[in-house]
C-alpha cells in the first residue's frame, strides 16, 4: 500500500500565497499606507487592511478565470485552484458583497472608489465587454487597467477619506508628478511580468507587449518606463514640486532596471517577479524604518 504524505505547512503557505499572489497585496497595501501618509500626513492603518482585501480578492477570482494560461506558464498553485474554482469563486464575491457593506459605515466617501476598482477588476477578469471579451485580452489596455487600480487604491483611497486636507508642503502639483512616477514605474511591473507570462498569454490570445511585439520590444517600453518614472520625480524635485522625501523614490526604478536586465540574460521566471515586486514592498518598509528612526532627507 502507498502512503501519501500531507502537504507540509510551508507547502500549503507556498500555494496560498502563489493564489492570492500575497506579493502584489503586500505592495499595495504599503503603497496606500505610504503615500496616504506623505499626502496626508496621517497614517492610514484602516485604508490600508482595505486594500489589502481589495486586491486579494481581485487576484483570487482573476486565478479561478486564469487557469488555462497559468496552467501554461506553471503557476504554484494552479491545480488547487481547478479543484476549488466553484468554491473560490462563491466565497470571493460572498467576501467582496459583506465588505462592502462594512467599509461603506467606516469610509463612505471611499465606497465609489472601491465600485471603480472592483468594477475595473470584474471587467479586466471576465468576459464583460462587447464581443465577449476581456481588459486581459486588450493591447494597451490590459496594462493601463492594471495601474489604475492601484492609483485608485494607494491614491484615491487615503486622498478621499481625507477630505481634502493635505500634509504640510504638498500641494496638486506634488501629487500629480508623484502619481506620474508611480503610474509608469507601475507599468513597468506589468511588462516585466508579461515577460514572465509571454507563452501562457500567446495560448490565452491576451495581447500583451511581449506577445505583440518579442521580447526586445518589451525591454524597450520596460526601459523607457522605469527611466520616465525616476525623471518625474528628478523633474518634480528640480522645480521644486516634489520633496527631497519623495524625489529619494527615483532609487526604486533604478534598482529594478539593474535587477530585471540582469535576469533578462537566462530568462525571467516566476521566481524573479514575485523577488522584484517583494523587493518593492520592502523598499517601502524600509522608507518608514528611515522616517521613524529621524534619519537625514524625511524632512
Amino acid at each position: 500500500m502507498t502512503v501519501v504524505a500531507a502537504p507540509s505547512s510551508g507547502a500549503n503557505f507556498r500555494v496560498f500565497a502563489s493564489v492570492s499572489r500575497l506579493h502584489i497585496i503586500a505592495i499595495a497595501a504599503l503603497g496606500t499606507f505610504t503615500f496616504g501618509w506623505l499626502f496626508t500626513g496621517r497614517y492610514p492603518w484602516g485604508l490600508s487592511a482595505v486594500c489589502a482585501l481589495d486586491w486579494f480578492l481581485v487576484n483570487l477570482l482573476n486565478r479561478v478565470v486564469d487557469i488555462p494560461e497559468d496552467r501554461a506558464n506553471e503557476i504554484v498553485g494552479t491545480d488547487f485552484v481547478a479543484r476549488h474554482a466553484p468554491s473560490l469563486r462563491a466565497f470571493g464575491f460572498a467576501t467582496l458583497l459583506l465588505s462592502f457593506v462594512v467599509v461603506s459605515v467606516a469610509w463612505p466617501i471611499v465606497t465609489p472608489f472601491r465600485v471603480a476598482f472592483h468594477a475595473l477588476g470584474l471587467a479586466y477578469n471576465w468576459p464583460l465587454l462587447p464581443g465577449r471579451v476581456r481588459i486581459k485580452q486588450l493591447y494597451f489596455w490590459k496594462n493601463t487597467a492594471s495601474a489604475t487600480g492601484f492609483m485608485l487604491t494607494c491614491f484615491a483611497y487615503p486622498l478621499a477619506a481625507a477630505g481634502g486636507a493635505l500634509a504640510h508642503g504638498i500641494t496638486v502639483g506634488t501629487i500629480a508628478a508623484t502619481g506620474i512616477f508611480f503610474f509608469l514605474f507601475e507599468l513597468s511591473y506589468e511588462v516585466i511580468y508579461d515577460l514572465r507570462d509571454a507563452e501562457g498569454d500567446a495560448v490565452a490570445g491576451v495581447r500583451t507587449y511581449p506577445v505583440v511585439h518579442g521580447e526586445r520590444g518589451a525591454v524597450r517600453i520596460i526601459d523607457a518606463l522605469c527611466a520616465s518614472s525616476a525623471l518625474a520625480l528628478v523633474v518634480g524635485f528640480l522645480t521644486r514640486v516634489v520633496p527631497w522625501r519623495i524625489a529619494v523614490m527615483a532609487v526604486a526604478p533604478v534598482t529594478q532596471l539593474l535587477l530585471y536586465k540582469r535576469w533578462l540574460r537566462r530568462g525571467i521566471t516566476s521566481a524573479d517577479c514575485i523577488r522584484i515586486t517583494w523587493l518593492g514592498a520592502g523598499l517601502l518598509l524600509a522608507y518608514h524604518l528611515w522616517v521613524v528612526l529621524g534619519l537625514p532627507g524625511v524632512g
